[in-house]
């Protein structure tokens, strides 16, 4: 799987905004706000804010479709 890319952060006071390609894609406010900033420093920023969005599963799904396993 590519490595996710095109994410950004800001703090706005107690609110961290997450953006994907320049548009808002989720608002982290209170104890999330908080566990992210340190998880941030910690891991890999970009795989971090794909799976807080949910944009991190792309590029399979068609693959996945096709499979017997989902063919009912």
């Amino acid at each position: 799987m590519a490595r996710p890319t095109g994410f950004d952060y800001a703090v706005h006071g107690d609110e961290i905004i997450i953006r994907h390609h320049g548009k808002t894609a989720t608002v982290l406010r209170g104890a999330r706000a908080a566990e992210f900033l340190i998880e941030v420093e910690q891991s890999d920023a970009q795989l971090l804010m794909a799976k807080i969005t949910g944009n991190y599963r792309r590029g399979n799904e068609r693959a996945a479709k096709r499979h017997p396993r989902s063919t009912g």
